[in-house]
């Protein structure tokens, strides 16, 4: 066995982490021998339902959970991890325009960075789930300013899944006949799921997702449009926001920046920009990106035809004004 990790669920007691803190518990993010210690954050009104929380985990019996520690305060949640899984966030409510979701936010991650900037480990792996994901990725980095830049990234695992699964359902394949389905720009519904560099296996050959469908229509219209709105979709169906698929989602990152992305594919996550695909620097931008020894790479070289050139100019733009206004409400 190996010695325990420390990892932070935020938003403990909510939804997505109760789905998330068992895949943890289970090994299937850092390994089936990896011992690890939950640091379990909510706010004080929730301490009660995460006790509950803190029960179900003990009740499992799970052998690689060496200790639990469930906590409202920032000190103690972010005291030497090693991995973030920053799930909490102020919800949007009705009638809440996207500034007032930002506002609410920019403070919740602008506290939360500063603590891990003081508490964590400085190789500490961050992943923002909670919403607007990519910006609040931004802020959080900005006030961790000891830890890389690179050890922030936000969730957009959950989009690609989701376009993974519409491209294999419509050929009819299972999940794992198809890779490299990318997901462009904002965790919102400018994104970009893009299956024009994908490939599907067919009758054990590996061919272009393009030439499979023979229907380019259908790669510039539905596919776009159903992932883009599939969270919608979700809550209109269910009456709540995904929340198992969330986790999983969050699970998959994770365990790609731990273990790497596996030879010929790739993942999509959002990450500080450096220009590439004329993408404008310093937001937090979804590319496709390949990952070893924990460090993570953009794919370079593939091709940007006019149709995707202006999907990927719609999502900076929308990723732009959101750090505008983010910048803005630190200052006030």
């Amino acid at each position: 066995m190996s010695e325990p990790i420390r990892v932070v669920v935020t938003g403990a007691a909510g939804q997505i982490a109760y789905s998330l803190i068992y895949m943890l518990s289970r090994g299937e993010v850092f390994g089936y021998d990896q011992p690890i210690i939950l640091h379990l954050l909510d706010i004080p009104p929730m301490m009660e339902v995460l006790e509950g929380v803190v029960m179900e985990i003990t009740d499992c019996a799970l052998p690689l959970v060496v200790g639990v520690v469930p906590t409202a305060d920032l000190s103690v949640a972010f005291k030497d991890v090693e991995a973030a899984f920053m799930v909490g966030s102020m919800p949007r409510k009705k009638g809440m325009e996207r500034k007032d979701l930002l506002s609410a936010n920019v403070k919740i991650f602008k506290e939360q960075g500063e603590a891990l900037d003081k508490y964590a480990k400085k190789d500490v792996k961050v992943l923002v789930v909670g919403n607007p994901a990519n910006t609040n990725a931004l802020m959080c980095s900005k006030f961790a300013p000891s830890i890389p830049k690179e050890n922030f990234s936000a969730m957009t695992r959950l989009d690609q899944n989701r376009a993974q699964a519409a491209v294999a359902n419509r050929l009819g394949l299972r999940i794992n006949q198809v890779r490299n389905v990318t997901i462009w720009g904002n965790h919102s519904s400018t994104q970009f799921p893009d299956a024009f560099h994908a490939s599907a296996q067919i009758n054990g050959i590996w061919k272009p997702v393009a030439e499979a469908l023979n229907n380019s229509p259908w790669l510039k219209d539905e596919f776009v449009t159903t992932v883009q709105n599939r969270g919608a979709a979700v809550i209109a169906a269910r009456k709540m926001s995904s929340a198992m698929s969330a986790a999983k989602a969050a699970a998959d990152h994770m365990k790609d920046i731990w273990h790497g992305t596996a030879p010929g594919t790739y993942t999509s996550m959002a990450v500080l920009s450096d220009g590439s695909y004329g993408v404008p620097a310093d937001i937090m931008f979804s590319f496709p990106v390949t990952i070893a020894n924990k460090q993570w790479k953009i794919v370079q070289g593939l091709s940007v035809d006019d149709f995707s050139r202006s999907k990927l100019d719609v999502t900076a733009k929308e990723l732009l004004e959101e750090k505008q206004d983010a910048v803005a409400l630190c200052q006030d």
